[in-house]
């Protein structure tokens, strides 16, 4: 590879990298405490390439020659880069990925609830719902967001993807949803929903699912941080 070439693609992740990171679109793609790290190799690979580039063309001066321009064109993808920002993962890859019990909590002495209607993350709520021996979620009215997913006929949930570092490890967490209105939600719909735990309905059969049955459905923004952690 040419040295040019190589000074252009350097330029152009390194650009490309800081764009995800200083729009936000990052956190598609990892979690929020990893922007430093990102802001940091994204403006080392820039400064490389411009140092890199600003040498060369000074040789190219001093020598009085005229290198190819070829290698230049393949700056024209960063424009692709740069405009261009695959979405968030979402009820496609619910319902490619197989569902899988949540772990058993290293304490399993889960904290009181907070008071009143606490909004939790869906994978708290699910872990509660499998390992909370005392079951305090019984009869306590909850907030949960997430995005809607039909996975079969007439199954409808509510899911969230939970990274441990970034994309590439997500993976689906998910209650059902017990309300009429539901099924006729468009996927990738983001919401909020109130209501309660369906007592006893995570079993083994169905890979420790939980019921929710919403008392309220109310359609939110998808949020700019989609994981959950």
């Amino acid at each position: 590879m040419r040295r040019e070439t190589q000074n252009i693609l350097l330029l152009l992740f390194g650009g490309a990298l800081l764009k995800i990171a200083l729009t936000g679109t990052y956190l598609r793609y990892v979690k929020a405490s990893l922007l430093p790290w990102l802001v940091a190799a994204g403006v080392v690979m820039v400064v490389l390439a411009a140092l890199a580039i600003a040498r060369d063309v000074r040789g190219d001066r001093v020598a009085g020659e005229h290198g190819t321009r070829s290698p230049w064109l393949l700056a024209l993808p960063v424009f692709a880069i740069f405009l261009v920002a695959p979405p968030a993962l979402g009820s496609d890859s619910v319902t490619r990925d197989s569902i899988t019990a949540p772990a058993e909590p290293a304490e399993s002495r889960f904290p009181p609830l907070p008071p009143g209607e606490p909004l939790l993350p869906v994978s708290e709520f699910v872990t509660r719902a499998v390992w909370d021996s005392t079951g305090e979620l019984n009869g306590r009215t909850v907030h949960l967001r997430g995005f809607v997913v039909h996975p079969q006929p007439g199954v409808t949930r509510l899911a969230r993807m939970r990274i441990s570092c970034c994309a590439a490890d997500a993976s689906p967490v998910v209650v059902n949803l017990e309300h009429p209105r539901v099924a006729d939600l468009p996927e990738d719909t983001w919401l909020e929903v109130t209501g309660e735990l369906r007592p006893g309905s995570a079993t083994d059969e169905n890979d420790y699912v939980p019921t929710f049955a919403p008392t309220e459905l109310r359609p939110i923004e998808a949020p700019k941080d989609q994981y959950e952690y």
